[in-house]
């Protein structure tokens, strides 16, 4: 999931994306302070250890 944090005329805003290309085609357009974030979930399956 990716993030997009942007402060503008005085507001904070928080936009939710699935994709890094979708997050990152919409940061192109923003105006304002701009972070864009990666939120990584350590229960996903790609961090599960197999047990031996």
């Amino acid at each position: 999931m990716w993030i997009i944090t942007r402060y503008l005329d005085s507001n904070i805003s928080m936009f939710e994306f699935e994709t890094e290309e979708e997050a990152r085609e919409a940061l192109k357009n923003m105006k304002g302070c701009k972070i864009i974030s990666e939120v990584v979930y350590f229960n996903d399956p790609c961090f599960q250890q197999e047990i031996a």
